[in-house]
């Protein structure tokens, strides 16, 4: 099939099939008489493996690495297991920082006014950081 209907199966852009070949994610297309990349099956295989790692939030580095394991068929699964832990931590921490965001901005949206005064003190806050030289 054509890289138009590769989109279309796997749910990606013809730009971003491209570009995972372009950075070796998945392996270089076949080309047709005329040039034109040619995928099949497991490329599509391929393709839906790297949407999903990338839908769980995976980096490219790591969707390398799990490629490359799950290619593998003698790999220890504990290898893919530890990857996946340490891509939980890093969810984690980067649930936290959210977090401790979200609490930041509500507590100066509650200490807010939102009337016509012009004091705002979500905008004191922003401007607190503000050096001057």
């Amino acid at each position: 099939m054509n890289i138009g209907q590769a989109a279309k199966d796997s749910g990606l852009s013809a730009k971003m099939i491209r570009y995972y070949e372009s950075i070796g994610l998945l392996a270089a297309a076949h080309r047709s008489d005329s040039g034109y990349r040619l995928y099949g099956q497991d490329d599509l295989h391929t393709l839906a493996f790297i949407k999903r790692s990338r839908h769980l939030g995976f980096s490219l580095e790591e969707v390398g690495k799990l490629l490359t394991l799950w290619q593998d068929r003698e790999r220890a699964s504990s290898e893919v297991k530890a990857l996946a832990r340490e891509h939980i931590d890093a969810l984690n921490q980067k649930i936290s920082e959210l977090s401790g965001m979200r609490e930041s901005l509500q507590d100066l949206v509650d200490h807010c006014h939102g009337d016509h005064r012009p004091d705002c003190p979500i905008l004191k806050d922003l401007a607190s950081g503000i050096c001057c030289s």
